[in-house]
C-alpha cells in the first residue's frame, strides 16, 4: 500500500480517538470523572480546567468558549485551518491502515494485553515519516529500535519499538503511546563510569543523534520507559561515579531531578539545555527552526 497517496475522510477523522490526539499536540488531561477527562483549554488561556472531552462519545465542550464538537471542529479551531488542511495534517501522520486510534491507556481501568506478534527492521513510510519530524536519522533508529506488529482488542497495528531490559516493548507513533509487557527499564552497558539516563527512549534517540560522533564506550545509559521506574534503575545507575539525568521538564520529570540531586552529588541535571521546552527532543526538533528565526532577524 503506499501511504503517501491515500488521504483521511472527514468521517475517518471523527473516529481518531480525542484524548489521544491531545495527548499528541502536548495536552494532558488535569482530572477525569468516569468517561470525562478535564482539561486546560487547548485553546486559550485559563488556570481552572473546563475544557472537557468526552471519551465514549468522542467530543469536546469548551465552557469557557461555549463551543464543542467532534476532532474536525476542534482540529481547524486549534490550527487556525481549513478542513482540507486538516485532513491533508493528518493524513500525513496517522497510520493509515489502521485510522482508529485505540483509547489512552488510563491507570483505573484494566489494561488491554498488547500482543507483539512479530519484529522486523523500521521499513513502513508513516514510521520513517514520523522519525524524520522527530530530527531522528533512520541510521540511529535502525541501530535501537525494531517495526513491531502487534495485535490489540483484535486489531493489529504497527509502530516504532524499543526493547527493554526484560523483552517487552515500548512502541510509538504520532498519536499514542503503548508499552508490551512485561514493562521495564531499558539499559546499555559500555563500561563507563558515566551513565546518561532518559524518561523515554525518543530523547535518548536525540541524544545519540546530537552525539553521533562520541565514542560507543564513553557513556552507559538508561532509559526508564517511565518515571515510576525510577527506583528501579537506581542500583545501575548508582553503580556509576557520575550520573546525568536528562528528564522532562515537566512537574513530573522536574521533581524527580530534584529528589535525585537532594539523595546523591553523583546526580546531575542536565534539562537546562532545553529549559523552554517540554524535552530533549522537543528542543531538537525546535533548535534548528530557532536558529533560522534568529538567521533571518540578523539578515534584515
Amino acid at each position: 500500500m503506499d501511504f503517501r497517496n491515500k488521504k483521511l475522510s472527514i468521517e475517518e477523522a471523527k473516529e481518531i480517538d480525542m484524548v489521544n490526539y491531545l495527548s499528541s499536540l502536548g495536552h494532558e488531561f488535569s482530572k477525569r470523572s468516569n468517561n470525562d477527562f478535564w482539561y486546560l483549554s487547548p485553546l486559550r488561556e485559563e488556570k481552572t480546567p473546563s475544557f472537557k472531552i468526552n471519551q465514549k462519545l468522542n467530543r469536546w465542550y469548551d465552557h469557557g468558549l461555549g463551543k464543542g464538537g467532534n476532532l474536525v471542529d476542534f482540529g481547524i479551531e486549534y490550527h487556525r485551518c481549513t478542513v482540507g488542511e486538516l485532513l491533508d495534517n493528518l493524513s500525513g501522520n496517522l497510520f493509515l491502515k489502521h485510522s482508529v486510534i485505540h483509547p489512552a491507556k488510563i491507570e483505573d481501568e484494566p489494561e488491554h494485553k498488547i500482543k507483539v506478534l512479530r519484529d522486523f527492521p523500521l521499513t513502513s513510510y508513516p514510521l520513517l515519516k514520523y522519525l524524520e519530524q522527530r530530527r531522528i536519522p533512520i541510521e540511529i533508529a535502525d541501530k535501537y529500535c525494531r517495526e513491531v506488529r502487534y495485535k490489540l482488542n483484535d486489531k493489529t497495528y504497527y509502530g516504532i519499538g524499543f526493547k527493554n531490559d526484560s523483552s517487552g516493548f515500548e512502541i510509538r507513533n504520532p498519536h499514542f503511546k503503548a508499552s508490551s509487557s512485561p514493562k521495564d527499564i531499558t539499559t546499555f552497558k559500555n563500561g563507563s563510569s558515566e551513565v546518561v539516563v532518559f524518561e523515554g527512549f525518543i530523547d535518548f534517540l536525540s541524544f545519540k543523534a546530537i552525539h553521533k560522533n562520541l565514542p560507543e564506550n564513553s557513556q552507559d545509559f538508561v532509559v526508564l520507559n517511565s518515571v515510576s521506574f525510577f527506583e528501579r534503575a537506581r542500583g545501575f545507575m548508582e553503580e556509576h561515579q557520575a550520573i546525568r539525568l536528562y528528564l522532562d521538564r515537566d512537574a513530573t520529570g522536574q521533581n524527580c531531578s530534584q529528589r535525585a540531586l537532594s539523595m546523591s552529588t553523583k546526580y546531575s541535571d542536565e534539562s537546562n539545555l532545553y529549559r523552554n521546552h517540554k524535552d530533549l527532543n522537543d528542543w531538537a526538533v525546535n533548535f534548528g527552526k530557532s536558529q533560522k528565526k534568529h538567521l533571518g532577524q540578523k539578515l534584515r
